[in-house]
């Protein structure tokens, strides 16, 4: 709170670029983690959140008769251009946002004052969620050609790579230490992936310090103990990234680049994603992340500016990683277990840095820092809200969710597409607001709720044709049962009017008598939609960086929507399903 020079500017104007309407009138705040801007409507008040971890690139442009204009630009494609009235107030406000956005030390940032109120057995229990040594057993390691070596105890040969890392049976102790003298940041060859098939792996390091003209006996040793790790191959690619390298020539692959933590990780990871079903799963894209990633080291720290440092060091490496899966999906849309949301979430959360999964740039940094102590995991939230990020068109018996996934070779048949859902979520203009898959996912969660509906109305039937069966057992004379419900109209003591029902019902639609067995109409409007991440969803208004402040208070609770929370959406955000 010491940086900032004032917390509350008052006739702040919010300008909408990609709109006619007239600029937001309202109040703007700084506080420790987030800059909040607040509309002063009378019948609907909005509130703008943005996290200090978010922000890109601040702009103070020149003064006009109207005010003095700010731009920030945030990382995840989010942009607010505020005009405030006094030149004096702009310049504190951007002196202190330059100093919010860009801390000096990993204890400013958000995750270690972000407070989701679990305790520390739940805290714990986010951070056992992913356990690698639980992946490599699926893969079916250790075997007879890979073991689990530790010769990195306490980081001694590599400091960025894990301590617990598979290599060749045959590569010893001395062959290890040599190769990694050999490359870059001592990163040695060491197995990423295992393809158990046909015992072909994929394998990562840095490249060779003294290029190819050099040789080193240990690193030569090292890849022939890779290439004898597979009897059913007398060779291995180097460098050779394409997935046919590994499935169908039963080849394996040692992939590198200049530290062999950027474009090393990006290959390897699409490469297994490509291989192998799992990591197209839920979990199995976390357990991906997280090995390729986070445990393999990364530079997360100066790739995405989560502390002060060279603009040069920052590139949005995993950025494009992601994309990459995006562009798969659409490519292969029922081979992914998850949709686009999952993949919005985790690319705003790199950045957030309200979990402590990507700080730092290695593991040993992040056990320096006590991280799991100090933070709660990101995994442990998205799986406990997985249900928003299930894909509708997803199905276990699908070809495509069988084996490896072949795409087109020749470019002309890989088809290339705008992710607008990433670039322009914030733009209300730009895109509809509600994609095919959420449509989708909406009559998917509207049925399986009629259905249970319906189920319970069985039951209910069932015990009342019961009650009546047993009472016209005991009566001399029975009453006659109704034509249709089938129950007894003599008997005031039985539900027998739609309003006797509706305890047992939540939403299910009326139908009035003269329907009969007439078509209804379905209607879904992004209610329909649920989302883990109100700051995220592409159906609510914090989606465009707005929200209704009746929907959320600043410390994250929730209570039931405004009545005019709804009256600026897009007359396209409903459609008509004949039922």
């Amino acid at each position: 709170m010491e940086h900032i020079r004032t917390p509350k500017v008052e006739n702040v104007r919010l300008v909408d670029r990609l709109s006619s309407k007239k600029a937001a009138l309202g109040t703007l705040y700084l506080t420790a983690t987030h800059v909040i801007f607040v509309e002063n409507a009378p019948d609907t008040r909005k509130e703008t959140w943005i996290l200090h971890s978010q922000i890109s690139t601040i702009e103070k442009q020149a003064t006009t008769a109207t005010g003095c204009p700010l731009l920030i630009r945030c990382k995840n494609f989010q942009l607010l251009q505020l005009i405030i009235p006094q030149e004096r107030d702009c310049h504190d406000v951007y002196i202190s946002l330059i100093r919010l956005a860009r801390p000096v030390k990993y204890e400013e940032l958000y995750c270690f004052s972000f407070n989701p109120k679990l305790d520390k057995e739940e805290r714990e229990q986010g951070w056992m969620l992913i356990d690698l040594s639980d992946e490599y057993k699926r893969m079916g390691l250790p075997n007879d050609y890979w073991q689990l070596s530790d010769v990195n105890r306490d980081y001694r040969v590599c400091d960025s790579y894990p301590t617990e890392l598979y290599v060749p049976k045959s590569a010893t102790a001395h062959i290890i230490v040599g190769s990694s003298k050999f490359r870059s940041r001592r990163r040695f060859p060491a197995l990423s992936y295992y393809y158990k098939d046909n015992d072909a792996s994929i394998c990562r390091s840095s490249q060779p310090l003294s290029g190819f003209s050099a040789r080193c006996l240990e690193d030569e040793q090292m890849l022939q103990a890779i290439r004898k790790a597979n009897p059913g191959s007398d060779f291995i690619y180097v460098v050779d990234t394409r997935p046919k390298a590994v499935s169908e020539e039963g080849a394996s692959v040692l992939v590198h680049c200049s530290d062999g933590w950027d474009r090393t990780a990006q290959v390897c990871s699409v490469a297994s994603l490509l291989l192998d079903p799992h990591y197209r799963t839920l979990k199995g894209f976390m357990v991906l992340i997280e090995k390729d990633w986070i445990s393999f080291g990364h530079k997360f720290n100066h790739r995405y500016g989560n502390l002060d440092g060279d603009p040069k060091e920052t590139s949005p490496i995993i950025d494009q990683f992601i994309e990459c899966v995006w562009q798969l999906m659409e490519q292969f849309p029922c081979a992914f277990e998850f949709n686009e949301r999952f993949l919005i979430h985790i690319q705003h959360h790199i950045y957030s840095c309200q979990f402590g999964n990507f700080l730092c740039n290695s593991q040993k940094e992040r056990q320096e820092l006590k991280i799991q102590e100090r933070t709660y995991s990101l995994w442990a939230h998205l799986w406990k809200n997985r249900a928003d990020y299930k894909n509708p068109l997803f199905r276990a018996d699908h070809s495509q969710t069988q084996g490896t996934l072949h795409l087109p070779t020749p470019p002309c048949n890989f088809m290339y597409k705008f992710w607008s859902g990433m670039y322009n979520r914030f733009e209300k203009g730009l895109q509809p607001r509600q994609s095919v898959t959420d449509y989708l996912m909406a009559v998917k969660e509207e049925t399986q709720q009629l259905e249970e509906e319906l189920e319970a109305l069985e039951e209910r039937l069932e015990k009342i044709q019961k009650v009546q069966l047993n009472r016209s057992k005991v009566k001399s004379k029975p009453s006659e049962p109704n034509k249709h419900s089938g129950f007894s109209t003599s008997d005031n003591s039985t539900a027998n009017t739609p309003q006797d029902y509706s305890g047992n019902m939540k939403s299910f639609p009326s139908r009035s008598p003269s329907q009969g067995d007439e078509d209804s109409a379905l209607i879904l409007t992004q209610d329909n939609l649920k989302s883990s991440d109100p700051d995220l969803s592409a159906n609510s208004d914090q989606e465009s960086g707005v929200e209704d402040l009746s929907c959320r208070s600043p410390s994250g609770g929730e209570c039931a929507p405004s009545e005019d929370s709804g009256k600026d959406r897009d007359s396209d955000e409903a459609v008509f399903l004949t039922a």
